[in-house]
């Protein structure tokens, strides 16, 4: 499906549905519709809380994405991490702690 970027009233300035797919390609993903439900999920999040915290943004998509089995359910769309990786798509800032420089994407 082709998304404008009129569908993502929240994205940041310098983002685009283009750039998603080119940071989803490199990361080996092909986006669907539910990436970018987690995509525009993010944004609106973040255009309300001026500076959000991991625990916060867990919290948030938990809630959002609750009947479709919450977390666990994206982490299985966003093998990258759902916080980590959604806000990379995004084009959002990853809160601190989401990702550890040892491992990689905790969440």
């Amino acid at each position: 499906m082709t998304q404008s970027i009129e569908s993502f009233p929240n994205a940041p300035a310098d983002w685009s549905p283009e750039l998603a797919r080119q940071i989803a390609e490199e990361d080996g993903l092909e986006l669907t519709d539910d990436h970018w439900q987690v995509i525009r999920a993010l944004q609106e999040y973040y255009d309300k809380v001026e500076y959000p915290k991991l625990r916060q943004v867990k919290d948030a998509l938990d809630e959002m994405f609750h009947s479709k089995g919450g977390i666990k359910y994206l982490h299985q769309v966003i093998p990258t991490g759902p916080i980590a990786g959604g806000c990379k798509l995004a084009g959002l800032e990853v809160p601190a702690g989401a990702v550890d420089k040892s491992f990689g994407s905790v969440a």
